[in-house]
């Protein structure tokens, strides 16, 4: 992470990150820019600073899962409900060394900050990388960022997979990971009453713009519900300047929230949002193990921010189709 923001979600709108590179990164969320059609994963420090001293790197060529997507996000449900769910189908160690390659027609109703979540977390699914076809709205997004050409790969038309899901989009409601494992899912509609201390609206997997807007929408007019706290991290100061003109961050501070400058810091325990112990918290972030955010007996839900705003509302987790 730089001044700037988040390098995870920093990179892709420098322009850094483009298609058919190769990137490696000395973190396991390094797999996002496989959003835009490249290999990316993460490495250890130790492989990193070899990398960087000789230019080279060694990997095993890892085996395909399709992941076959079809029909279209339903309202209040977003690109985190569907990796939730495909973890929560395969489990954390469902896609082991193996990319995930996700394909079908579904995959043109995505945003691209959808696709950028869903191969972020691609990696809780013990995934090598994550990767999207290079399509219109890839390209689009590139526009205007990637200064450099690009190469777009497309799978062979006889490629081999080693089994594939299908998923049909329109089926997907919105879905929590209990602790202490992403998957550890279940639907909104199977949560129970489970009251909540504070919210975590941000980071590299959920602290975009569309993230903060649907945030700003559902909190609009309404008030953080009492003893909760939440804390809203825009991922890059760009995002944060946008979110700023747009009124977002107002509608968000008028209901309760407090802003911070862009860090990874309540996503891993480092500052700001440090759990006691007994403490729940629903955060939008990519991990929720015993400890991650302070104290071992703290307890962190994974959601979309839609959840995740609805939540702070209501004091305890809540559809955000009922908002």
């Amino acid at each position: 992470m730089g001044s700037m923001g988040v390098e995870h979600a920093l990179l892709p709108e420098r322009g850094l990150v483009a298609a058919g590179e190769a990137i490696i990164g000395a973190d396991s969320h390094t797999c996002t820019y496989g959003a835009l059609g490249a290999f990316s994963t993460g490495i250890g420090s130790t492989d990193m600073a070899a990398a960087m001293a000789t230019g080279e790197t060694w990997f095993k060529v890892p085996e395909a899962i399709r992941v076959n997507l079809t029909g279209t996000l339903p309202h209040r449900v977003s690109g985190k409900d569907l990796i939730l769910h495909l973890i929560g189908m395969i489990g954390v160690d469902g896609a082991l060394y193996q990319s995930l390659e996700y394909s079908g027609p579904g995959v043109a109703s995505l945003t691209m900050d959808d696709r950028l979540c869903i191969a972020n977390m691609s990696i809780e699914a013990g995934a090598k990388n994550g990767i999207f076809p290079v399509d219109e709205v890839a390209k689009e997004y590139m526009a205007g960022r990637v200064n450099r050409p690009y190469t777009v790969y497309e799978a062979d038309p006889d490629a081999q997979y080693v089994r594939t899901i299908d998923i049909d989009l329109s089926t997907l409601v919105p879905t929590v990971a209990f602790p202490h494992l992403p998957g550890n899912t279940r639907t909104i509609d199977q949560v129970g009453d489970i009251a909540i201390d504070q919210v975590v609206i941000g980071s590299c997997t959920n602290g975009r713009l569309s993230d903060l807007a649907v945030s700003a929408e559902i909190m609009a007019g309404h008030k953080v519900a009492p003893g909760v706290r939440v804390i809203v991290v825009p991922a890059t100061q760009q995002i944060y300047l946008d979110a700023m003109d747009r009124g977002y961050l107002k509608t968000l501070i008028e209901a309760g929230c407090v802003v911070s400058t862009p860090t990874c810091g309540p996503c891993m325990g480092g500052h700001m949002g440090v759990m006691a112990a007994g403490e729940r918290c629903v955060s939008t972030t990519n991990r929720n193990f015993v400890g991650r955010m302070g104290h071992v007996d703290s307890e962190i839900y994974l959601s979309s921010p839609e959840v995740a705003a609805a939540s702070a509302i209501a004091g305890k987790l809540c559809d955000p189709r009922e908002c």
